[in-house]
């Protein structure tokens, strides 16, 4: 009796550390996470516990936590998209010169506008309409035309970002509603800053779409192999499209956001948001072979960077050798998660 009672309960540890491992991104990148912060604590402990420096913390991970959150979906799919941030930038111009025509005002006006929160709200659907506008191509021609995610987001990258610089005549749309600019980008609701409580409602309903859904599940499905999600009666066309699409509505609420706490559209500010969150999904334990992946991984391998880059500027080092340190920790991530994979197929 009790021999087949400690196997069981063997087994019920090993799927609970699996589960734990899975959540965290693979466990060491938790630790990695934990030490930061420790270190960082330890040696200045005024300036990083600072109730100022921790608000800014979340206020720097906001945006790129809502755009990780689309790319973890089209990863776990074994898909990419370096088009996030040119498609953020695009949704930000549209979304932006849609408010000034709807408030009256001239598209070069300085400051901010006294556009109603009506205005705002349209605004704010055009600019995740347009996301969604670019992700369906971008699914459509992955998905149907069979063109590689990596070419396929590549090009939608310059033409995003061509688009954008077309409409504007490459100058920054510098006015923004008032409203908009101080309780959304300044603001705070219940003492936390608004942008975080948008990101956090984000990260927690992409969770439970991911993890406690069908959709989730066949996302999954389709990740590990797509050929069997298919034969399984998975309509594997129509869910990349819509996994291209989510991606590219989060790029558009990325947008807003930006908009909301920079006061214009930030044209030139996003050309590295593409390999930002492709670095923090991964670092989260995202397998880009797809299959793998959470968004509690994501929501820790956005902070990794966030919290270096922060720690060194409070150390005086210079915020390059952040680069350095994000680049090596980056292919440690990946080998570590081609070790696994390779252990998984000779057991």
């Amino acid at each position: 009796m009790s021999t087949t009672a400690e196997p069981d309960r063997e087994d019920d540890a090993e799927t609970r550390r699996e589960r734990l491992t899975r959540l965290f991104g693979g466990g060491w990148i938790f630790l990695l996470l934990i030490f930061l912060i420790a270190l960082f604590a330890a040696l200045r402990p005024m300036q990083f516990g600072s109730a100022y420096n921790l608000s800014q913390l979340t206020i720097n991970a906001a945006i790129l936590l809502v755009l990780s959150i689309g790319q973890t979906f089209v990863i776990v799919t074994a898909g990419i998209d370096l088009a996030i941030g040119a498609v953020l930038v695009f949704a930000s111009v549209l979304s932006a010169k849609t408010m000034l025509w709807l408030a009256g005002a001239a598209g070069t006006t300085f400051g901010t506008t006294d556009a109603s929160w009506l205005v705002i709200g349209i605004g704010s659907l055009v600019a995740v309409a347009a996301g969604m506008a670019w992700g369906a191509v971008s699914g459509w021609l992955v998905a149907v035309a069979r063109i590689p995610a990596l070419i396929v987001t590549l090009g939608t990258f310059g033409m995003a970002l061509g688009l954008a610089q077309i409409i504007t005549g490459g100058v920054d749309v510098r006015a923004m509603p008032e409203r908009l600019v101080i309780h959304v980008g300044a603001g705070s609701i219940a003492g936390v800053p608004t942008l975080v409580v948008i990101a956090v409602v984000v990260t927690a309903g992409a969770a439970v779409v991911l993890h406690l859904t069908r959709f989730g599940t066949r996302v999954f499905a389709i990740g590990s192999n797509a050929e069997a999600a298919r034969r399984a009666g998975i309509n594997v066309r129509a869910y990349v499209i819509a996994i291209y699409m989510i991606s590219g509505a989060l790029a558009g609420v990325g947008a807003v956001m930006s908009n909301a706490r920079f006061s214009t559209t930030t044209i030139g500010g996003h050309g590295m948001d593409n390999l930002t969150t492709i670095s923090a999904v991964v670092l989260g334990g995202t397998s880009l072979f797809g299959g793998v992946g959470s968004i509690a991984g994501t929501v820790i391998g956005v902070f990794i960077p966030i919290i270096l880059l922060n720690g060194f500027v409070i150390l005086g080092i210079p915020p390059f050798w952040q680069t350095v340190a994000m680049g090596a920790v980056l292919i440690v991530a990946v080998w570590v998660d081609q070790l696994k994979r390779r252990a998984q197929e000779r057991g």
